[in-house]
């Protein structure tokens, strides 16, 4: 497909996804590809091609005869970065936010810990270098440059674990810790205590300490879930 080809396709989905997932268009409605087409003024191979993501995302089904469906919320790949970043734009953020944070509160304790057992020499320098990294831009209204270093830490807390399917979340939590950033739930800094404590999450996975480390991810996400305060429970 052509540059232009990309460009159109990109503009169908980044309109009809967020659609989709904010309600605009509830389970059971049917969209024609033809009238969609002309909506968007693009050709019908451009609408097959974004409605082929949306049906890998499974917020749609095609029929013949029918047309494409939208599908229950149940059936949405809700860990689809693209839908997890689409929900976060929309009215449910505050319910996605917490859903996603309470995830975070169950898996990242225990990665930490698996961590702390398994990570490469390479894998602690990494953390050490990430946790340097959140302590330089945590002051000076800096959030963008630290929300870099702190996705990179949280990634390789889920890759040192070990555990294949751990690591895969990493997408999953790189778009809560940037929802968090681009829909106002942070304050202009991090909070300090925030940033101490991935410090010494840091010195705990590189000491082997298992049991501290998973203890200093649950003040982490603990404190993740009281910042999601600021938002409607």
């Amino acid at each position: 497909m052509s540059t232009r080809g990309r460009g159109l396709h990109g503009h169908v989905l980044e309109t009809l996804g967020p659609a989709i997932t904010a309600g605009d268009y509830p389970p059971g409605s049917v969209l024609r590809t033809d009238e969609l087409a002309q909506r968007f003024e693009v050709s019908r191979s451009v609408m097959r091609e974004a409605v082929r993501v949306l049906e890998s995302m499974y917020l749609v089904e095609s029929r013949r005869r029918v047309g494409v469906t939208v599908r229950p919320k149940s059936e949405w790949n809700v860990y689809d970065p693209q839908v997890i970043r689409w929900r976060l734009a929309g009215a449910d953020r505050p319910h996605q936010l917490r859903s996603l944070t309470v995830l975070r509160s169950a898996i990242e304790p225990v990665a930490a810990g698996l961590a702390a057992r398994h990570a490469t020499a390479e894998q602690c320098a990494e953390l050490t270098e990430c946790a340097l990294g959140m302590v330089a831009t945590s002051r000076g209204h800096q959030l963008e440059g630290y929300l870099v270093h702190d996705v990179a830490f949280h990634r390789v807390i889920l890759r040192a674990s070990g555990n294949e399917m751990f690591a895969r979340l990493g997408d999953v939590v790189a778009e809560v810790l940037s929802g968090r950033t681009h829909h106002d739930v942070m304050f202009e800094d991090p909070d300090p205590a925030a940033v101490t404590l991935h410090v010494q999450l840091a010195e705990a996975v590189r000491e082997g300490d298992a049991v501290r480390a998973e203890k200093l991810t649950r003040e982490i996400t603990a404190g993740a879930l009281q910042e999601l305060d600021v938002l409607a429970p």
